[in-house]
């Protein structure tokens, strides 16, 4: 189930995220995403895209062969813009719960983004019409943060900070912590918008949860 190999993910010959993009090929994702987000995805064309970005369909077709991989590119630029930073996930922790709230803040704010939150929205609404929009939003958005997370998490593995576990799972479960009714509130577009100190205290609630059940008992140094 949790394999997106053989899903709508981008192959190494699809664009990379926005800081590798040619002006041509940022000119093109721009393009779909405001048309996206202005009309949602069964309502957008290849060939408006091709005329809103101001190229010609050969051009569209020779970075894209679909629509849906069109919107994964959106998705996983848009994604990798803000959360999935070098510097996220430490290699060498020497605090576990200020890490994990740091990573915990940084993932809420981004999913509260308008523009995030645009994004899900369009692949919620027209996931069940247009399933390859539901596996291209998932492969190359949450999936790419669980995948991440769980690398990260097996380094603390081997360093004795957290214990042997089902990594996936676990990254799973933080992201869902995290997330809580704050995500749903904002989502439904449920007054009143979250304040920074609930933002931190729902984090760090999450964070308290999750170490509870994954960090270890005994300090890796302990004698």
């Amino acid at each position: 189930m949790r394999d997106m190999s053989e899903t709508a993910t981008l192959s190494a010959a699809d664009p990379a995220p926005d800081t590798e993009m040619s002006p041509k090929l940022r000119q093109i994702v721009v393009a779909a995403e405001d048309l996206f987000m202005a009309h949602g995805y069964g309502a957008v064309s290849m060939d408006q895209v091709a005329r809103t970005a101001n190229v010609s369909k050969a051009t569209l077709y020779a970075y894209f062969t679909s629509k849906d991989a069109l919107f994964a590119s959106v998705v996983r630029n848009k994604g990798m813009q803000t959360p999935l930073r070098p510097d996220m996930f430490p290699d060498n922790v020497t605090d576990l719960r200020a890490a994990l709230e740091e990573i915990g803040e940084r993932l809420i704010r981004f999913m509260l983004l308008e523009r995030t939150l645009a994004i899900y929205r369009i692949a919620v609404a027209e996931a069940a019409r247009f399933p390859e929009l539901g596996i291209a939003f998932y492969a190359n958005g949450p999936h790419c943060m669980i995948e991440r997370f769980s690398d990260w998490l097996g380094v603390l593995i081997a360093q004795g900070l957290v214990i042997e576990t089902d990594t996936l799972m676990a990254s799973e479960q933080f992201i869902a912590l995290v997330r809580a009714n704050v995500f749903l509130r904002r989502s439904l577009s449920v007054p009143p918008l979250p304040t920074d100190a609930e933002l931190t205290a729902s984090v760090k609630w999450a964070v308290d949860t999750w170490m509870k059940a994954f960090e270890t008992q005994t300090p890796p140094d302990a004698s």
